[in-house]
C-alpha cells in the first residue's frame, strides 16, 4: 500500500506532465525547480517505479507516467471541485448542478436545455463534463454527477432511467457533392463512396456498417460501380473518429461522407457541409439517467425535463417511455436499419 502520497506530488506530476519539462512546471506551480524535482522524485519512490525519463533538461513520460496521468487528472479536477464546494458551503452557496454528458449530447442538447432554464427561473451554478458513453455512466454510478445524458445502453444495476428518445442519423455531405442534389439520399449511392465513420464498434457504428454492407450488396446484385466522381474505394476504404465534429470537418475538407447522430450535426452546424435525411432509419436512442435511490431535487428535474424539450426539436424525434429500454436495446443491435417506408410502425 502507499504511504506518504501528498497533493503536492501529484500537482508536481501533472504540472510536468502537461509543460513536459521540470522548468516549465516550476513556472505553472510557481515554485522552484529544486523543489518540483524533489516532489517528482517522492512521488516515484512512493509509487515504486519510474514516472519518467530525464534527458537533459527535458523529461519524457515512462508508459507507468502515462498510465497514472489520466487517473491523477481525474483526481486533482475531483480535489478542486471539492475545494470550490467546500467555499461554497462556507458562502451559503446552493450546491451546483452537475451534469455529465456524451459530447453530442453537450454540443446539441445541454446549451439549449440550460438556455431554456435561465429564462425561467435561472441555472445557478452550473458543471458539466463530456466524455464517452462509458465514462458519463461511470460518474453517474459513482455520484460524482446529478445527472447523466448518453446514448444507450442505459440500464445499469444503480440508474434510473428519466426518459428516452429516438431520432434518426443522416448523411453529412461537403458542399457541391452530387448527393447534395437529392433531398433524401439513397443508401445504395454510399457503396462506393468512402466514409468517416466513429470508432466504437458497439455503439453506432456496427449499425452503419450493417447498412454499407446490405447496400455494397445490392449495389453489386444490380450491377452498379461507384464513379470515379462520386468518391473513392468501397466500404472498407473509411476514415475512423471519436468525434462527431472531428467528422464533420472531414467531410467539408471533402475527404469523404459520414453517417452522423442528429444530436451534433443539429446541434453544431458546420459551414461548408450540407444534411441530408437517409431512405432508411438508422436510428439513434439517447436519454437521461439519475443516480438510483437517489432524490431528484427540482432543478435535476427541471433540467432533464428541459433536455428532452431540446430534443424534441430534433427531425423524426420519438419519445420512448424508460421500460422500453431493452426493446429498444434489443432492436438497435439486432435489427439494424430499416426502410423509412415502413418507419411508422416504430415504437
Amino acid at each position: 500500500m502507499i504511504k506518504n502520497l501528498d497533493i503536492r506530488q501529484l500537482e508536481a506530476f501533472a504540472a510536468v506532465m502537461s509543460s513536459g519539462s521540470i522548468t516549465g512546471a516550476a513556472r505553472l506551480l510557481d515554485r522552484s525547480q529544486p523543489a518540483v524535482t524533489r516532489l517528482i522524485h517522492e512521488l516515484e519512490a512512493a509509487a515504486g517505479y519510474a514516472l519518467f525519463t530525464r534527458h537533459g533538461p527535458r523529461v519524457a513520460p515512462t508508459a507507468e507516467g502515462f498510465q497514472l496521468f489520466e487517473e491523477v487528472q481525474q483526481l486533482l479536477g475531483d480535489w478542486r471541485r471539492l475545494q470550490q464546494r467546500v467555499d461554497e458551503i462556507g458562502r451559503g452557496g446552493a450546491q451546483p448542478l452537475v451534469l455529465a454528458a456524451t459530447s453530442a449530447a453537450a454540443l446539441g442538447l445541454v446549451p439549449a436545455a440550460l438556455q431554456a432554464l435561465e429564462a425561467g427561473e435561472g441555472t445557478g451554478a452550473v458543471r458539466l463534463v463530456s466524455g464517452s458513453p462509458e465514462r458519463v455512466m461511470e460518474s453517474v454510478l459513482a455520484g460524482a454527477v446529478q445527472l447523466g445524458v448518453s446514448s444507450l445502453p442505459l440500464e445499469h444495476r444503480g440508474l434510473q432511467v428519466l426518459w428516452i428518445g429516438e431520432a434518426p442519423c443522416v448523411a453529412v455531405l461537403p458542399d457541391g457533392d452530387p448527393l447534395a442534389a437529392h433531398e433524401v439520399v439513397p443508401a445504395a449511392a454510399l457503396a462506393g463512396r468512402r466514409l468517416v465513420t466513429l470508432s466504437n464498434p458497439f455503439r453506432l457504428r456496427h449499425r452503419i456498417d450493417a447498412l454499407l454492407g446490405r447496400a455494397a450488396t445490392d449495389a453489386d446484385a444490380a450491377g452498379e460501380s461507384a464513379s470515379a466522381g462520386e468518391g473513392g474505394a468501397r466500404g472498407a476504404d473509411v476514415i475512423d473518429t471519436n468525434s462527431s465534429v472531428n467528422a464533420q470537418a472531414l467531410v467539408r475538407a471533402g475527404l469523404g461522407i459520414a453517417l452522423l447522430d442528429p444530436l451534433t450535426v443539429h446541434g453544431v452546424p458546420l459551414a461548408g457541409v450540407q444534411v441530408r435525411p437517409l431512405d432508411v432509419h438508422i436510428p439513434f436512442f439517447f436519454g437521461a439517467v439519475v443516480p438510483q435511490g437517489r432524490p431528484i431535487t427540482r432543478r435535476v428535474q427541471a433540467l432533464a425535463d428541459a433536455l428532452q424539450q431540446a430534443a424534441k426539436r430534433l427531425p423524426g424525434f420519438v419519445a420512448h417511455p424508460p421500460e422500453a429500454h431493452a426493446r429498444l436495446l434489443q432492436a438497435a443491435q439486432g435489427a439494424g436499419p430499416s426502410s423509412s417506408s415502413s418507419s411508422s410502425s416504430r415504437p
